[in-house]
């Protein structure tokens, strides 16, 4: 199972709206065949490790990180594959929240002969499918969000420079970390400062993560990489009520995608930005500031993981904060997390912080 889980995390980012499935089919103590989900969600895992097993399937055991679909939908069920194949033993570690499968594809196995078996490496499995959960359940992608800083928690200096606080190490795991998720987030302050590209580069990977931009009136300078990248990797603008239609005209006219969503006084609502982007399909989304957009989905408790990087560098009070102001006067009001790992990476200090329940 553990094999399928990492396999399964192969497909983490090119998989959505579907889950990241990993399988592993397991024959006489011998591995017979292996798969994970492929990009856009399909073929699904269990097809394509039954393929690679053949003949060799027949009383076989299929180790699956998810319950195997029992449904019709732009591809057969997986349990008829199963099925089919003459597989004797199902390994999951739980079931699937679609309302469409949700338990009846253990039944359908059960009820073909099969023996089924839940219940293993749960924790891991629930961790890795979170994205996916939450946006059947809540309507909303899982929320990374990323802060590269100084010592004392500044992203740039007084002037504004910020290229490179962190070392290579550190950025190149970024674009390890921008793979695995579906997509890119950034606040139109950080668009505008750094002109970024948000794609993932120096890992010979094809498949490249949405870049979303929040920006409430489109203030987007339509000369910059993201503009002129617009129709090779996606762009999606969200912006309020109130932005300019010319500017949505050319962010349209150029090949973005544009997304309105509520005013929540003069910031957007973070809330309907997440609710939107789950209604597009989005199942992970990796935020990298700025502070503003940072604050606002921290203050509305809609971070799910923390990622930090920390340089040995202080740039002093008068250096750029990686938050906004966030008005909490009371500790107990603070949102927090619990540290799930730290280590170094390069010259810096990598440290993951999840809520309690992930």
């Amino acid at each position: 199972m553990a094999l399928a889980l990492s396999l399964g995390r192969r497909g983490q980012g090119a998989t959505w709206p579907n889950p990241a499935v990993g399988c592993v089919i397991v024959k006489n103590g011998r591995i017979v065949g292996r798969g994970w989900t492929a990009a856009g969600g399909r073929p699904h895992a269990e097809p394509i490790a039954l393929a690679q097993a053949g003949t060799a399937a027949r009383g076989a055991t299929a180790y699956v990180t998810l319950e195997p679909c029992s449904h019709h939908g732009k591809t057969p069920p997986c349990c008829d594959a199963l099925i089919a194949a003459g597989i004797a033993r199902v390994v999951a570690p739980l079931e699937d929240v679609d309302a469409r499968v949700s338990g009846q594809g253990f039944a359908m196995l059960r009820a073909a002969g099969i023996e089924v078996t839940t219940g293993i490496l749960t924790s891991e499995a629930a961790r890795d499918h979170a994205g996916f959960f939450m946006a059947r359940e809540q309507g909303r992608p899982l929320v990374t969000l990323k802060l590269a800083s100084s010592f004392d928690g500044r992203i740039a200096t007084a002037s504004g420079e910020s290229q490179w606080i962190t070392g290579p190490e550190a950025r190149r795991l970024v674009h390890l970390q921008r793979a695995a998720h579906d997509a890119v987030m950034v606040g139109g302050g950080t668009a505008r400062a750094d002109d970024p590209s948000l794609t993932v580069r120096g890992l010979g990977i094809a498949q490249q993560p949405v870049r979303v931009v929040v920006s409430r009136r489109l203030d987007l300078p339509l000369l910059s990489t993201l503009a002129r990248t617009a129709k090779e990797v996606p762009v999606w603008l969200i912006h309020g009520p109130d932005a300019d239609p010319a500017l949505r005209e050319a962010w349209a006219g150029i090949g973005a995608t544009l997304i309105e969503v509520r005013a929540d006084g003069r910031m957007l609502d973070a809330g309907d930005i997440l609710a939107k982007l789950g209604d597009a399909g989005l199942t992970r989304v990796f935020c990298e500031g700025g502070g503003a957009l940072a604050a606002s989905l921290l203050g509305a408790d809609l971070v799910d993981q923390l990622i930090g990087f920390t340089a040995g560098l202080a740039l002093g009070a008068e250096g750029r904060p990686s938050l906004s102001a966030m008005g909490i006067e009371r500790l107990a009001d603070a949102p927090r997390f619990k540290l799930c790992e730290a280590r170094t990476v390069g010259n810096d200090l990598l440290h993951i912080w999840r809520r309690a329940e992930l």
